[in-house]
């Protein structure tokens, strides 16, 4: 199944929000303010401590869906559509032609990610895509990636550690040869 461009940006910014674990680049406001400029959160933003906060624990939360059954996503996503009072709705807005929105543009920042999430993560369940949610392959690396190739190819994540890889490689081949 080929994702909407809208599942495929939520997708991206979830693992980008559970990879901001380790190391830790979301401790701060300007942080905070990096991530939804980069992932085009639009909406209302109270810029406090209080939403910082919130979306930390978010983060924390979500980190879990690389490691459930689909039963177990299943449950989770309901869980959170549940709470953040999801009402899938149709909107256009700056240069993103018609996609869903799911909450109102003024619901606190941390529900409309929960909701946000949790109604891309239905497609992915849906195209029977669970597969798709993957731990880097580079030894060492703990981060997290959503596999959106059309072959499911992707096994690293992207702080770099295919590169790392494929250099190591070469130079052991290097090494061999001469």
């Amino acid at each position: 199944m080929e994702f909407t461009h809208d599942a495929r940006l939520s997708l991206q910014a979830l693992a980008a929000l559970v990879n901001s674990r380790r190391p830790d680049t979301l401790s701060s406001l300007d942080e905070l303010d990096a991530y939804c400029a980069r992932w085009q959160w639009s909406g209302s933003r109270t810029h406090d401590a209080a939403e910082l906060a919130d979306v930390r624990s978010l983060r924390d939360r979500l980190a879990v869906l690389w490691d459930l059954t689909e039963i177990e996503v299943v449950q989770l996503v309901n869980r959170l559509l549940r709470e953040g009072g999801a009402l899938p709705q149709l909107v256009r807005h700056d240069e993103f032609d018609w996609h869903i929105h799911a909450t109102d543009a003024g619901a606190p920042l941390a529900v409309r990610m929960t909701v946000e999430f949790a109604m891309s993560m239905i497609d992915v369940v849906r195209a029977d895509g669970l597969d798709r949610l993957r731990h880097c392959a580079a030894s060492g690396c703990d981060q997290v990636l959503i596999d959106l190739s059309r072959n499911r190819s992707r096994r690293f994540c992207d702080a770099g550690c295919g590169n790392r890889i494929n250099v190591a490689a070469y130079r052991a081949r290097r090494r061999a040869a001469g």
